[in-house]
């Protein structure tokens, strides 16, 4: 009796579990979350104080954001502030991480302010390349979204220092065409002794025209 009534009730069960409908995965609502990096002053030359100011605005929300930013130039006493979130800094690398963000709903964007000088010494014709990732867990699928800017370093990079003393006459500076040529004090020497020699020479030129001429001449 039980196996008459046991064997409708599983194939009635069977029927049930494949019909049953499969749930549907709520959707994820897009990000669209957009970097954006100012240099002021853009074109900073070596020895000169730079900030780098970097805000994501756009919409959704964004789970453990992480923030790069990397430059080709080292930047001196680099400090880094985020808001919200915390940064670690060295001379060519921040990295900031601001937890989960909601874009667009927030009283204020998001806002990373980096500050440093640049070094000292980077060659003329050097390329300062300054660049900006942000990632999440929402870019895995999306991908990471980048800002950048760049510039070429012009013109001389040295320090300004005052000049070492040296000895007049043995000083020397070198000419764009890269000869060496006297320092003013050397040549105003041999100016001084130029015009030394010429009255001399004129002064023997009128004492010889009023010398009497030889005996025996008309």
């Amino acid at each position: 009796m039980w196996e008459s009534v046991a064997a409708p009730v599983v194939s009635l069960l069977a029927a049930l579990a494949t019909t049953a409908p499969t749930p549907t995965p709520t959707p994820v609502p897009p990000v669209d979350a957009a970097p954006v990096l100012t240099s002021t002053p853009f074109g900073a030359l070596p020895g000169q104080r730079v900030t780098h100011t970097i805000t994501i605005s756009g919409g959704g929300t964004l789970t453990n954001t992480r923030v790069t930013f990397t430059t080709t130039a080292d930047l001196d006493g680099a400090t880094a502030r985020a808001e919200p979130g915390r940064c670690t800094a060295s001379p060519r690398t921040v990295v900031c991480e601001l937890g989960d963000l909601r874009l667009g709903s927030a009283p204020a964007v998001p806002r990373i302010t980096i500050t440093g000088r640049v070094r000292p010494g980077v060659p003329p014709g050097t390329v300062v390349r300054n660049r900006v990732s942000v990632t999440s867990l929402e870019s895995a699928a999306t991908g990471a979204q980048f800002a950048s800017n760049a510039y070429l370093l012009p013109g001389a990079t040295a320090t300004p220092t005052d000049p070492a003393l040296e000895s007049p006459a043995v000083a020397s500076e070198v000419t764009p065409s890269g000869r060496s040529t006297w320092v003013p004090a050397v040549a105003a020497v041999m100016v001084a002794g130029a015009i030394a020699v010429g009255a001399l020479l004129t002064r023997r030129r009128r004492l010889r025209r009023h010398d009497p001429p030889p005996h025996g001449t008309l």
